[in-house]
């Protein structure tokens, strides 16, 4: 049985009272909760405990808000909403100018900082739709773009429009067998081509993986039709 694990909220707050403000309304929409009063801490937990999101203040001690936010960035692509107090609009600014993915004004409503974070977290996930991959072979939707990664090398293919519907469609269930039919309803729907039409696509597809280095792909299965990834 597959467990949803919450996401983890890092609050770097070095205000008690703010501090368990925070935690409570966070931890009342589902989040788990970790805390830390000063940057130092917060970058050790943050390599430790790889919080999903992160609440930081601006004026901390031991290290303040702007070069830890500089450190984190350093580290990763941790989301960050910054709080600074009211009226310090260089703060705001510069925090964003650092990478800050969000800022806050205090006094804050913590209700709004809980649906900020959760804003991000969804903006994170359509994003990461965005991206398919298995193997050497990547998927990006949004740019409508393929590529191949052999080693260190990272190189586009060259595909028509077909092509590509073809590829992303099996590259999302890489080990999975489609039938000809399927793959023609997915990547043809709209045309009048026969299924042998697919073995066409698939040998110019696996020339093309080929002529960059890539071999193995579009295994055949005799009777049914493709899988992307042999077992």
């Amino acid at each position: 049985m597959t467990v949803d694990v919450q996401p983890l909220a890092m609050i770097v707050e070095d205000e008690p009272d703010i501090a368990s403000v925070l935690v409570a309304y966070f931890e009342r929409d589902g989040f788990r909760t970790i805390s830390a009063r000063d940057g130092e801490t917060a970058l050790t937990h943050l390599d430790m405990l790889k919080p999903d999101i992160i609440i930081l203040d601006v004026k901390l001690p031991k290290k303040d808000g702007i070069e830890t936010l500089r450190e984190i960035n350093q580290r990763g692509d941790t989301p960050v909403i910054m709080a600074t107090a009211m009226g310090e609009d260089l703060d705001k600014l510069l925090a964003l100018k650092m990478g800050a993915d969000d800022y806050v004004v205090k006094p804050f409503n913590p209700l709004e900082i809980v649906a900020r974070a959760r804003a991000i977290l969804r903006r994170g996930l359509k994003s990461a739709r965005h991206i398919a991959k298995a193997g050497a072979v990547e998927i990006d939707l949004e740019s409508h773009s393929a590529f191949v990664t052999d080693g260190t090398r990272r190189q586009a293919l060259d595909l028509t429009l077909t092509e590509f519907r073809l590829l992303n469609h099996m590259v999302r269930s890489p080990r999975r067998v489609f039938s000809r039919s399927e793959l023609l309803d997915a990547c043809l729907g709209e045309s009048d081509a026969v299924e042998r039409t697919v073995d066409s696509h698939i040998s110019h597809l696996r020339k093309k993986l080929s002529a960059l280095g890539i071999d193995g792909y579009f295994a055949g299965v005799r009777g049914v039709g493709y899988r992307l990834l042999s077992e």
